[in-house]
């Protein structure tokens, strides 16, 4: 038994020679082939797709697959040598996970996860988790994080007007349930976390109006490593 969250299977490593057209990732495996992997990230990826990396690949066998291989976790060096998840596919899976475990104290409680459930004004949304059972719905967004300026977390890394959206309508539904922002922090690095107004000056002011109406923010902070994901608890907020 281990505490994995996530655990991968047999992973490959090799090295980031380039990522263009945002879903496509060009890397030398160690075994000397150079291959073209999925790249399952559609942000800029900020600090994490520097060429030259330490990259970790999973392998299908999937014959309908495009692409055999899945570009799953880089190595950085920003503050020491860190491994971070690139994989944002992955995030909602995992914290699947830790809330069927009640592993995150603050969202314990309650006796029943349904997922991606229409919500907001315009009924259509969808959040990631909706909780129920307990004194009030949580409602729960997950967010992927992995860009960082020193012993800071930031999310976002670019403007994100659906993000700015997602504050909004999570705001509209304090007080009569409890809403959630989650920020998955893919990296094991960051004991710190904190909007990035400099990528998005309105989510910034956006987040901070929200704490301010009731939502709250969870900053949870994961190890990567190529045998497996684990939850480490949450990170310092920083306004």
């Amino acid at each position: 038994m281990t505490d994995f969250l996530h655990p991968y299977p047999p992973l490959q490593r090799g090295t980031l020679i380039k990522r263009y057209k945002r879903f496509f990732a060009d890397i030398l495996l160690d075994s000397g082939e150079t291959v073209t992997a999925h790249c399952p990230n559609t942000g800029p990826m900020t600090g994490v797709c520097i060429p030259g990396s330490p990259v970790w690949v999973s392998e299908s066998d999937n014959p309908k697959r495009k692409l055999r291989y899945t570009w799953e976790i880089i190595e950085v060096n920003d503050n020491q040598p860190t491994l971070v998840g690139v994989n944002t596919g992955l995030p909602n899976r995992v914290v699947y996970q830790a809330l069927k475990q009640q592993a995150i104290a603050e969202l314990s409680g309650y006796q029943e996860i349904r997922m991606e459930v229409p919500y907001g004004r315009d009924r259509k949304s969808r959040i990631d988790f909706l909780l129920s059972g307990g004194d009030r719905p949580i409602y729960v967004e997950v967010k992927n994080t992995t860009w960082v300026q020193g012993p800071l977390a930031l999310f976002p890394d670019t403007v994100t007007t659906r993000g700015q959206k997602h504050l909004q309508e999570l705001t509209d539904l304090v007080p009569a349930a409890r809403a959630v922002m989650l920020y998955f922090i893919n990296r094991d690095d960051c004991p710190e976390f904190a909007p990035g107004d400099s990528a998005d000056v309105q989510y910034g002011k956006l987040f901070r109006a929200a704490i301010s109406a009731g939502v709250e923010v969870l900053p949870c902070r994961f190890s990567v490593s190529p045998e497996g994901v684990r939850y480490r608890g949450l990170a310092q907020l920083k306004l």
